[in-house]
C-alpha cells in the first residue's frame, strides 16, 4: 500500500473515565511495565531459533570489507550533508550575514563590472573604427593621386602599377600587419579594360559581404563602414571594413577596400575580463571579510548574553555580562545585568512562596493516600453489597463510587503535577513510530467512540514516522486529545493526522464539535480550567489532563498547541522533535485548516 493509510475505526473510554483515567490504569498497569521490561532484555524477541542460529552463523562468515565500510560511511554522510548546512545555516547568524554579504556584493560586482567592460567595448570598438575611417582615407587619396599621375596605358602597365600602388602605399609593413587591403573592379563599371583583382594578404573578397559592396557601388564619393566577422589563421576576429573608390585611368572605377582585425582590441578586452573576474572575486572575498570582522564585534557580544541568558534560564542566577566601553553593546550589558539582578531578586522570592505550595500540595498529596486506601476498601465493600440495599442507598453507593474514582485519579494527577513542578520529572527515551501509538490510543478509547457515534479516522504516511520519545508521556498526551476530541465531538467524525517532517513529527487531533470561543485555546491548557461555564463534563475528568500534556510535551522540547472556532470544531497539535534534544523550528502539519505548516 503506497500513500497515506485512513484507517475508521470507532473509538474506547470507559464513561467513568476521562482522559486522566487513563494514566491509573489500562496499559501503564503492572502487565505493561513487564512487557515493556521484557522488551528490553530480550531485544529481538521476534526472531525465530532458527533466525538467530542463522545470525550467529553470519556472525562465523567474516567482517565486511573494508571498501564496502568506506562507501556505507560515505553514503551515510552524503545523506546527512545537507541536513548539517540546513542546520548550520539556521543556527548560525555570523554564517548568515557573512554569505548574504558577499553574495550581494557579488551581484553589485557582477553589475559594475559588467556595464564597465561593455563601455571600455564600445570606447575600444568607435576608436578603432574612427582610425579605420581617417586611415582609409588617407590612404585611398594618396592611391588616387598615384592614378592620377600616371601615365599607364596598357592592361600590363595598368596591373603593374596597381601592384606597385598595393606594395608602397597600401599594405602595412610585415613588422605591423594592421590591415588587409582588397582592391575589386567596382559593379558599375563597363570600360573595357579589366585589371587583375589584388589582395594585401590572407583575405579576398570573399571576406567583403555584398550588402557591403552594393553600397560603395551606390555611393562611390563616400566612405562606407562595416563591423563584421573575418577569419585569419584559423581564428575569427572582429573587423572594421571601411570600402572607398578609386578611379584608373583607362580601366574605370575599382573599389579599395581596407579590413582592420581587431586582434589587439581583442586581446586587450581578455586582459581587461579576467582583471576584473580576478578583481571582483578578490573584492567578493575583502567584503566577505569586512563583514566577517564587523558581524564578529557584534555578534560576539550578543552570544556572550545569550550564554549567560542559558546559565540563568539553567538556575545560575548568579550569572552577569562582562561590562565594557560606553557604546550601545556596553549599554545592552548593562541593561541585560540590571534585568538580572531584577529577576534573581523576585525568583527568590516566588521560589520561597513556591516551594511552600509544593511541599503543600506533596504533603497533602501523600497523607490522602492512607485514608483513601480505607475509604477505598470500605466503598468496595459497600458497592458489592448495593443489591441488597434500599433504591435510594444503593444509588448512593454508586455515586460515592463513581466519585471516589474521579477523586484517585485527581490526586494521581496532583502527584503528576507536584513532580513537573519540582523539576523531578524525567525522560525514559527510545525511537518509537508515533503512528503505532497513535494507533494503539484509538484502539483503547473505541468504547468510549462507539458510545458517543463518533468515527475516529486516522491518517498517516505510508513509512513509520519514528522519533526518540517517552513513549509513556506521548501516549499520554495521545489519549486525553483522543478523549477529549470524542467527548466534545457531539457524535461527529474524529480525525487524526500523522506526518514526518525533516526534523520533527507531528499528530494533530481534529474533532468537528462545539469548538473553541475566540481566546479559549490560551486557556485549555490552564489547570481546572473548562470551556463549559456551568463547569459539568458527562465522563468525569479532573480538569488536569490537558496542563499535564502539555507539560509532557515541554519536557521533550516539544510543542503542544490549540485551535478552535466556534461551530467548526478544534484542532490540537502535537509537534516533537525526531531527535531527542533538538530544538522545533516548525511543524509539518498545520495548526489551522487554512494555514501553511
Amino acid at each position: 500500500m503506497s500513500g497515506p493509510a485512513d484507517t475508521g475505526v470507532r473509538t474506547p473510554v470507559p464513561p467513568d473515565e476521562g482522559p486522566e483515567g487513563f494514566g491509573a490504569s489500562g496499559p501503564e498497569g503492572s502487565s505493561g511495565a513487564d512487557a515493556q521490561r521484557g522488551r528490553r532484555l530480550d531485544l529481538r524477541p521476534d526472531l525465530e531459533p532458527a533466525e538467530r542460529q542463522g545470525d550467529g552463523a553470519a556472525e562465523h562468515a567474516g567482517p565486511p570489507s573494508r571498501a564496502a565500510e568506506l562507501a556505507t560511511t560515505a553514503v551515510a554522510q552524503a545523506r546527512r550533508l545537507p541536513r548539517l548546512v540546513r542546520r548550520r545555516w539556521r543556527q548560525s547568524l555570523r554564517l548568515r550575514v557573512v554569505t548574504t554579504t558577499m553574495a550581494l556584493g557579488l551581484v553589485v560586482v557582477s553589475l559594475l563590472g559588467g556595464v564597465l567592460h561593455e563601455q571600455i567595448a564600445n570606447g575600444l570598438e568607435n576608436d578603432r573604427v574612427d582610425r579605420a575611417e581617417y586611415e582609409a582615407l588617407a590612404l585611398t587619396a594618396q592611391a588616387q593621386t598615384y592614378w592620377d599621375n600616371s601615365t599607364s596605358t596598357s592592361v600590363d602597365e595598368l596591373n603593374q602599377a596597381a601592384r606597385d600602388i598595393m606594395s608602397r602605399i597600401l599594405t602595412a609593413p610585415e613588422e605591423v600587419p594592421s590591415r588587409y587591403v582588397v582592391m575589386s573592379r567596382s559593379a558599375g563599371n563597363e570600360s573595357e579594360v579589366v585589371l587583375a583583382g589584388l589582395t594585401s594578404g590572407a583575405l579576398d573578397v570573399s571576406a567583403v559581404s555584398p550588402e557591403l559592396r552594393q553600397r560603395v557601388a551606390s555611393t562611390p564619393e563616400r566612405q562606407q563602414v562595416q563591423m563584421t566577422e573575418v577569419t585569419v589563421g584559423g581564428e575569427s576576429l572582429p573587423a572594421v571594413i571601411v570600402g572607398s573608390v578609386v578611379e584608373v585611368p583607362n580601366a574605370g572605377l575599382y573599389d579599395l577596400y581596407f579590413i582592420y582585425p581587431m586582434e589587439q582590441e581583442v586581446a586587450t578586452m581578455a586582459l581587461i575580463s579576467n582583471s576584473f573576474v580576478l578583481a571582483g572575486i578578490i573584492l567578493t572575498l575583502l567584503v566577505g571579510a569586512v563583514a566577517w570582522v564587523v558581524t564578529r564585534q557584534v555578534v560576539a557580544p550578543v552570544r556572550r548574553a545569550a550564554e549567560v541568558a542559558q546559565r540563568l534560564s539553567a538556575g545560575k542566577l548568579n550569572q552577569r555580562m562582562h561590562t565594557r566601553g560606553e557604546d550601545d553593546l556596553a549599554l545592552l550589558a548593562t541593561s541585560f545585568n540590571g534585568m538580572a539582578d531584577s529577576l534573581q531578586s523576585q525568583i527568590r522570592q516566588l521560589e520561597g512562596l513556591s516551594a511552600v505550595q509544593q511541599r503543600f500540595v506533596s504533603d497533602v498529596s501523600h497523607e490522602l493516600r492512607t485514608p483513601l486506601t480505607t475509604i477505598r476498601m470500605a466503598v468496595d465493600l459497600i458497592h458489592e453489597a448495593r443489591t441488597g440495599f434500599d433504591p435510594t442507598v444503593a444509588r448512593s453507593a454508586e455515586l460515592l463510587a463513581g466519585e471516589l474514582d474521579r477523586f484517585e485519579a485527581l490526586l494521581s494527577d496532583l502527584l503528576e503535577i507536584s513532580r513537573f513542578d519540582a523539576g523531578a520529572a524525567a525522560l525514559d527515551v527510545e525511537p518509537v513510530d508515533i503512528t503505532g501509538t497513535v494507533r494503539r490510543v484509538v484502539a483503547n478509547a473505541r468504547p468510549l467512540a462507539e458510545r458517543r457515534g463518533s468515527v475516529v479516522t486516522v491518517h498517516a504516511p505510508a513509512g513509520p514516522a519514528e522519533a526518540e520519545v517517552d513513549e509513556r508521556r506521548v501516549e499520554r498526551i495521545l489519549r486525553n486529545l483522543v478523549v477529549n476530541a470524542i467527548e466534545h465531538g457531539e457524535g461527529r467524525p474524529v480525525d487524526i493526522h500523522v506526518d514526518v517532517g525533516l526534523d520533527a513529527v507531528a499528530v494533530v487531533v481534529e474533532d468537528h464539535g462545539v469548538g473553541l470561543r475566540p481566546g479559549e485555546a490560551a486557556n485549555v491548557f490552564t489547570r481546572f480550567w473548562r470551556a463549559d461555564p456551568a463547569r459539568a463534563r458527562t465522563t468525569g475528568g479532573t480538569g488536569l489532563g490537558l496542563s499535564i500534556s502539555l507539560e509532557d510535551a515541554r519536557l521533550h522540547n516539544g510543542w503542544l498547541q490549540a485551535w478552535g472556532k466556534r461551530g467548526v470544531g478544534s484542532r490540537f497539535r502535537l509537534t516533537l522533535p525526531q531527535q531527542a534534544g533538538d530544538t522545533l523550528h516548525g511543524s509539518p502539519l498545520p495548526l489551522s485548516p487554512t494555514e501553511d505548516p
